[in-house]
């Protein structure tokens, strides 16, 4: 089977019951998606299925195919960061790091689809992405700074 992840097609080998999960970090060695939970519970694990921001512990290899893939390594393809990789940095949202490729990705899906939010609106985009080390506010004003 075929999948197109990150701009660039992959024949994978994995079974069709296999996780997008288990494909990305063990077959592609795309280690940025990260497993917290594995019950779509934690967010860790997000990526973009057609720009919707998706658990991948939850979503098949069979399920995608035909499907257009973003992870965390696509998010900046020209070696520049995304500028909601570089507010987080400015506003020092990262701290251990392990949820934020998800949250990345899950504010990039969100902001695509409401480019104008108010904090509510990205503290609710947001939830269903766990972070244990910031109380979230730092994160909540990176994605602000980069709302239009």
């Amino acid at each position: 089977m075929k999948v197109k992840i990150n701009g660039k097609e992959h024949e994978i080998a994995s079974g069709q019951a296999t996780t997008l999960l288990e494909v990305l970090r063990y077959e592609l060695r795309l280690t940025g998606t990260k497993e917290g939970c594995g019950t779509g519970n934690c967010g860790s694990c997000t990526v973009l299925v057609d720009g919707r921001a998706v658990n991948s512990c939850l979503v098949l290899i069979g399920e995608v195919e035909g499907k257009e893939i973003t992870t965390i390594e696509g998010m900046s393809p020209q070696g520049t960061l995304h500028p909601l990789q570089q507010a987080f940095i400015s506003e020092g949202a990262v701290q251990c790091g392990f949820c934020t490729p998800g949250v990345l990705l899950t504010a990039k899906a969100f902001l695509d689809s409401n480019p104008h939010p108010t904090e509510f609106q990205v503290r609710q985009a947001i939830a269903g992405n766990l972070c244990r080390c910031t109380g979230y506010d730092k994160i909540v004003r990176a994605i602000m700074s980069v709302a239009n």
